[in-house]
C-alpha cells in the first residue's frame, strides 16, 4: 500500500485520476504549499470571438487540486478531509498553453483547513484563484 503521507510529486496518482487524465505535473508539494502544473490544449477549450478559452471547470479543477495538494502535506496520520465549500474567481479567459496553479493552507483548525489558490499562465499573468473549507475526517470515518 502506497504511504499516504507521500506528495504527489513524489509519486503522482495511478490511473484512473485527473492527474493521469489531464496530465498535470507536480512540482512543489510540502509544508501547506503545493505547486501543480497542466498544459491545457485546445482540445478542453471552447471558441470564443478572441480565440479558445479553457473551460472554467477545468480552471477550478486545477485550482480545487492545487488546494488538496496543500491540504494533504498538512494532514496528520490517520486524517483525510473532503471540500466542504470551494469558490472560483476569473479574472481573465484562460488560454492554451501552460498553467501553473499555486495552493496554499491559509489556516488549520482541528476540524478545518482553510486554502486559496492562484491560477497564471507561463508569462505569470494572474488568470484566476479559488478558496476553499476542507473538512478533515478521521480514517474511522468521523
Amino acid at each position: 500500500m502506497a504511504d499516504p503521507r507521500r506528495s504527489w510529486v513524489e509519486a503522482p496518482p495511478n490511473a484512473p485520476h485527473v492527474w493521469v487524465t489531464l496530465g498535470y505535473r507536480g512540482v512543489e508539494q510540502g509544508d501547506g504549499v503545493s505547486v501543480i502544473e497542466w498544459d491545457a490544449t485546445v482540445d478542453y477549450c471552447f471558441p470564443g470571438s478572441s480565440g479558445p478559452i479553457v473551460h472554467g471547470g477545468l480552471v477550478t479543477t486545477i485550482l480545487d487540486t492545487a488546494m488538496g495538494g496543500a491540504c494533504h502535506s498538512v494532514l496528520g496520520d490517520g486524517e483525510t478531509f473532503l471540500t466542504a465549500d470551494l469558490h472560483a474567481e476569473f479574472f481573465r479567459p484562460t488560454r492554451p498553453g501552460t498553467l501553473r496553479a499555486e495552493g496554499r493552507v491559509v489556516q488549520r483548525t482541528k476540524r478545518t483547513v482553510f486554502c486559496s489558490a492562484d491560477l497564471r499562465d507561463a508569462e505569470g499573468t494572474h488568470l484566476a484563484s479559488a478558496c476553499c473549507t476542507q473538512v478533515l475526517r478521521s480514517e474511522t470515518g468521523d
